[in-house]
């Protein structure tokens, strides 16, 4: 039996501060964590500067795997530029190892070929950035429709085509990768998994949505399960980090009772 090694995603907990999110980590046995910069009223929006990130981090000994993430990465602009460079900034200052990098999820950038130059020049441009800072680039794929970037063929395409394996990683998301209904995994190219099942019966899969994103139990229609299994057959050896958006989730009264369950369930399924 190979075990799971899990992280966890401040989206698991978003009310937590980010002292007690680390804390709950560790009480799960888990010392890998991700941090995220859309949380208003929390680490990073409240203005924590990342020097304080890192010492909470060492006080509780946790890896900050990640952050969480630059938005519309493959709409290369000025603006963006500059959101890169405070994110790998901060980054390299709060000792977190990575950041990842979501694409257009607005219906813009979808046609054929325009998606493909647009991931490359963003890839192109972010190299250097990324690789003055020593920090990794986690390329993650939506699954819905209106996605500019779904396949994590084509992320892999581009990567190795710039030769870019160094830099840039894959994120295999369970949810997004099921929306997408690719076959293809890329275990070799994966840094990140994130993990969430959805258990609602009635939702069809074109209309999963984040808010449908819950911890995985028995009724997980994603085949987190074997996902899992299998990309662990294939050699990943990265961590798997819980990222639930259901309001369910994140209103529940015991978090690491409610983790602990999930991590139970699918260790059992490995």
């Amino acid at each position: 039996m190979t075990s799971i090694r899990f992280a966890l995603n401040h989206m698991a907990a978003p009310s937590l501060a980010i002292d007690d999110f680390f804390a709950l980590a560790r009480s799960l046995g888990i010392d890998a964590v991700e941090i995220r910069n859309d949380l208003s009223g929390n680490a990073i929006l409240d203005g924590t500067k990342p020097e304080t990130i890192k010492e909470v981090a060492a006080s509780h000994g946790v890896t900050i795997i990640s952050i969480n993430a630059l938005q519309r990465f493959n709409e290369w602009n000025a603006t963006r530029a500059a959101e890169a460079q405070e994110l790998i900034d901060y980054a390299g200052t709060s000792g977190a190892k990575a950041l990842v990098l979501v694409p257009k999820n607005d219906g813009t950038g979808c046609a054929d070929g325009e998606r493909q130059a647009n991931l490359r020049q963003s890839l192109a441009a972010l190299r250097p950035m990324l690789e003055d800072a020593g920090i990794i680039g986690l390329v993650e794929p939506l699954g819905f429709e209106i996605c500019s970037l779904r396949s994590k063929t084509e992320a892999a395409e581009a990567i190795r085509e710039l030769g870019a394996e160094s830099t840039f990683r894959l994120v295999h998301d369970t949810f997004h990768h099921h929306l997408a209904g690719e076959a293809a995994t890329f275990p070799e190219l994966a840094g990140l998994v994130h993990i969430s099942g959805v258990s609602d019966p009635s939702v069809s899969v074109a209309d999963m949505r984040d808010s449908h994103r819950v911890l995985v139990d028995g009724d997980d229609r994603l085949d987190n399960a074997g996902q899992i299994r299998a990309l662990l057959q294939a050699g990943y050896k990265g961590p798997f980090s819980f990222e639930p958006f259901a309001a369910e989730v994140h209103a529940v009264e015991d978090p690491a009772g409610a983790l602990r369950a999930s991590m139970d369930y699918l260790s059992a399924r490995v």
